[in-house]
């Protein structure tokens, strides 16, 4: 399997524009339908296990999207909206095809099962979770829920297995869907535009980082 750091290169940045572009729902129609008051920011396993240059399942582009993450975070709590941090941990009983796949688990002591330092957790909530979909067997729908949301905004790792598992789970529970395509990371292109694609097609609305905090700014001020 290749892996890269797409994030750098012009070929992620045209065909993200493109693909963003050409997806069903504009820009006009995001911002309009986009209540930031009644959204929640999710921010999927963005664990040293994934960002550890060392670990033998690093992401080279993970690290690129720290900063766009922490944007948002700091967007989200300045307006006191929800943030929830997800970490994936998994132990015999739960792991399920999990294990048979991976082989190797993130076990609750392993040594790089906690959220990377430079994402502030303190500013939202951690949910521990089993599965790629963040809502499996988790409380996050009934927070989500008890905190009024409509729409969730998804960021962290993997783009094409929990980030899109949670997004269309999402979806069919009702949430509306904004998928951020540089807040999110994976392997290669070809797995992150994969999902963009399809996602984009009926799942959820693709947006940037900058788009984002840009309409939270528009609706608070007026």
């Amino acid at each position: 399997m290749k892996r890269e750091n797409y994030f750098a290169s012009n070929q992620f940045r045209q065909k993200s524009r493109s693909i963003i572009e050409n997806k069903a729902s504009s820009s006009t129609k995001v911002a309009r339908i986009f209540k930031p008051a009644r959204s929640a920011l999710l921010v999927l396993d963005m664990q040293e296990y994934f960002l550890d240059s060392d670990s033998h399942a690093f992401i080279p582009g993970a690290p690129a999207i720290i900063e766009p993450i922490q944007k948002l975070v700091d967007s989200y709590q300045k307006n006191g909206f929800p943030i929830f941090f997800t970490r994936h941990i998994n132990n015999d009983s739960n792991a399920r095809m999990m294990a048979s796949w991976w082989h190797e688990m993130i076990t609750l002591d392993h040594p790089l099962a906690g959220i990377v330092p430079s994402l502030d957790v303190c500013t939202g909530m951690v949910i521990e979770k089993s599965q790629y979909d963040a809502f499996l067997e988790t409380p996050l729908h009934d927070l989500l829920e008890a905190r009024q949301v409509k729409q969730i905004v998804i960021t962290g790792v993997m783009t094409h297995l929990c980030c899109e598992t949670t997004a269309r789970s999402g979806f069919m529970r009702g949430f509306e869907v904004f998928f951020v395509v540089d807040g999110t990371a994976t392997y290669n292109l070809e797995f992150h535009e994969a999902s963009m694609i399809n996602l984009g097609h009926g799942f959820a609305h693709l947006v940037t980082t900058d788009e984002i905090i840009k309409m939270i700014s528009h609706k608070h001020e007026e």
